[in-house]
C-alpha cells in the first residue's frame, strides 16, 4: 500500500493478517518453481521457499506507448505521453491523447503525472473529443483521489502523502486522529483512521488519507474537494457536514482531524 503513508499503510496489513493473510514485507521473490506439467509448486525468497498452489504477480502498471513512439509522439518526464491542458500532443499537430497512455498535470505537485484511473481517463476524452471537434474545453488536473477495500476496511487517499511532499521538496507538517464512523452508541460503528497532509506555513490541506469501516472512504471526497480548493484545515475545522447518528458523532471524523492539525499548526496552543 505505498499510495498510503506507512502509518496508514499498516491497518491494512493487519486487517489483511486478521483474516489469516500473512504478509511478508521487504522480500526478495527469487524464483517461481513449478511442476513437470507448469503448475506453481513454491516461490522461492530471500527469506526461504513458500509452497503455492496459484501465484499472481502485482508488479504495478505503466504507460502503453509504443504506438505514440513510432509515430514520433514526445513523451513527458513520466514515460508517458506528453499533452497539453486541452489534451493535445504538442509534439504533433491535430494528435490528441488520453487516458493511461497519457499525462496529467498534479494541482499540487504542480508537475506531470501518469496516474492511471478510469475517472481521469474519461474526462480527459471528453476534453480530447470536443476540442478535436472544434471546441474548446481545459482539463484542469488531477490530485490522485483513489477508494478501495481491502478485507474489513474501506481504504480511500488523494493528494499527496508525506512521503511524496518530502520527495517533491514541499514543506510539511501531518496528524493522524482515530475516531468512529457512527455515533459510538449506534450498531455498526466502528474504528476510522484520518491522516491530514498540511503545508505547515500557510495551513493549506495537501493530502488525506482515511481507512475505517464502513462509510468510512466517501469521506475522502470532502478532502479532494478541499485540496482541489486550497483549503486550509483551519476552515476545514468549520465546515457545515451533515450530522445524524447513522453517519457520524457530532463532530464528523474529518472535523476532528482538521481541528488537531490546525492545533499542530498553531503550537498546541488551541484547546
Amino acid at each position: 500500500m505505498r499510495s498510503l503513508d506507512a502509518e496508514m499503510a499498516a491497518h491494512v496489513q493487519r486487517a489483511a493478517e486478521a483474516v489469516g493473510v500473512r504478509v511478508l514485507l521487504s522480500v526478495d521473490v527469487e524464483e517461481i518453481c513449478a511442476h513437470a506439467d507448469g503448475r506453481p509448486r513454491s516461490v522461492k525468497t530471500s527469506v526461504g521457499e513458500l509452497p503455492a498452489d496459484h501465484v499472481v504477480l502485482s508488479t504495478g502498471v505503466r504507460p502503453a506507448t509504443a504506438l505514440a513512439q513510432a509515430a514520433g509522439l514526445a513523451l513527458g518526464p513520466t514515460g508517458a505521453v506528453a499533452t497539453d491542458a486541452q489534451q493535445r500532443c504538442p509534439s504533433a499537430d491535430g494528435v490528441f491523447a488520453a487516458g493511461d497512455c497519457a499525462e496529467s498535470f498534479h494541482r499540487v505537485l504542480r508537475a506531470p503525472v501518469n496516474i492511471q484511473l478510469g475517472t481521469h481517463a474519461n474526462k480527459q476524452g471528453r476534453v480530447a473529443g470536443t476540442n478535436a471537434t472544434g471546441g474548446r474545453v481545459e482539463f484542469p488536473g488531477v490530485v490522485g483521489t483513489a477508494v478501495s477495500k481491502i478485507c474489513r476496511y474501506e481504504v480511500a487517499r488523494t493528494g499527496v502523502t508525506e512521503r511524496e511532499a518530502h520527495a517533491a521538496g514541499l514543506r510539511v507538517a501531518s496528524s493522524t486522529i482515530t475516531a468512529r464512523t457512527r455515533a459510538g452508541y449506534y450498531p455498526g460503528a466502528g474504528p476510522i483512521w484520518v491522516r491530514l497532509v498540511v503545508d505547515p506555513i500557510d495551513g493549506r490541506l495537501l493530502g488525506g488519507q482515511i481507512v475505517g469501516v464502513e462509510g468510512a472512504a466517501k469521506r475522502i471526497d470532502v478532502l479532494a474537494s478541499c485540496v482541489w480548493n486550497g483549503t486550509t484545515v483551519g476552515e476545514l475545522e468549520f465546515y457545515d457536514l451533515a450530522y445524524a447518528p447513522p453517519f457520524s458523532g457530532v463532530y464528523d471524523p474529518l472535523l476532528i482531524a482538521a481541528r488537531q492539525a490546525t492545533n499542530l499548526l498553531d503550537g498546541g496552543t488551541r484547546r
